[in-house]
Parts: structure tokens; sequence; C-alpha cells
């Protein structure tokens, strides 16, 4: 199978677009603040914004449309025509085929798990003064590491179906090879009976 460069640019861009996403969910995580509540001395968490858990999920979803792509393509290493067996390209694809699928999962489990939790905010809380009141955020790195793992994922994508192309050939070439010495040996056999034919 040879190599496409629509795949391999549709692959990259989904990716880098992605981490582009997950640096800005990052960057853009709620943060909350203990204020007075104006019509009594209770407190409660006011939050900033929720971009980041938009950012967040938009990159989850090119992830996925860029590993659905790839896997529909190479129809996920399980199905077609086969590999050719017993070569170190072989052996590559699959070590390249489990990193990406590793790392997308990786960084999909990030990048769903820092959305849901930017996503919560801690309710209501009647407490006097708001010392003892905790406001629940999203950890620091959460989405930092979903983006380094999608550009790893992206590595993993690139390698496995430049190598999956070169070594998806095994049916073709092995059917190609033995028509064409089918049709040697029918040839040789045929001119084999004719030369028989002919000293008679």
């Amino acid at each position: 199978m040879a190599i496409s460069v629509t795949i391999l640019s549709t692959i990259t861009a989904l990716h880098l677009i992605a981490f582009v996403f997950a640096v800005g969910a990052e960057h853009r995580r709620s943060k909350a603040t203990v204020v007075p509540d104006k019509y009594d001395e209770r407190t409660y968490c006011l939050y900033s914004t929720d971009a980041s858990t938009v950012y967040g999920l938009s990159a989850f979803g090119l992830l996925l449309l860029s590993q659905t792509v790839l896997n529909g393509v190479t129809r996920c290493l399980c199905f077609g025509r086969g590999l050719v067996s017993g070569t170190s390209v072989t052996a590559w694809t699959i070590f390249f085929f489990i990193f990406s699928w590793v790392s997308f999962l990786g960084s999909e489990a990030c990048l769903l798990a820092g959305s849901a939790r930017n996503a919560y905010h801690t309710k209501y809380r009647g407490i006097f003064g708001g010392d003892d009141l905790s406001c629940a955020t999203l950890r620091k790195g959460v989405f930092a590491a979903g983006a380094a793992l999608s550009l790893l994922s992206l590595v993993g994508s690139i390698f496995f179906y430049c190598l999956h192309s070169k070594a998806d050939t095994g049916g073709w070439h092995k059917h190609r090879e033995e028509g064409i010495g089918m049709a040697s040996s029918d040839y040789a056999r045929e001119q084999h009976q004719q030369s028989e034919h002919g000293k008679a």
C-alpha cells in the first residue's frame, strides 16, 4: 500500500490542532475564589470561565477523529491482507501500533477527566467567614499531560502508518509471484509437450 500524503496531512493536522486545544485548556482552567454573599453572612465559590472544558472536549474529539481515520485506513492492523512476516519492518509496525494506541488512550483519558473535573463546581456552602471553604478546581498539569501524550500519539501514528504501508504488501506480492510462477510453469510444460509432439 502506497503512502498517502493526504492521510498523513490529515492525521498530523488533527493531532496538532488537538494539541493546541489541550494547551489552551491548560491555560484556561477554571479558577475559584471565595466571596461573601451579598444578602447574608455566608460565603460561596465564584468560578471563572468554563472555556477549558470546551477546549478539552474539542481536543478529545479531534484525537478520536484522527485515530478513527488512521485505523480505518490501516484496518486496525487486524483486518486486511496481512503484513509481510519475518521482517524487522513488521516488528516495528506492531510496536508503533501499540505505542500509538497507548499514548492515544492516555491522552484521551487526561482530556476527558480534565474536562469533567473542570466543569464540576462546588455547591453553595453556608460557612461564616469563608476561610474554611474549599473550592474544588482541576489540578494543574492534567491538560498538559494530555497535550504531551497527544504529541506522542502523533509520532506513533505517523511511524505506524508509514511502516504499515511498507509492510502491507504480503498478500498482493505473494499472489502475484504465485501467479507468475504458475504461468511460467504452464508455459514451459506447454513448450515441452509441443516439442515432444514435433519429435513424434
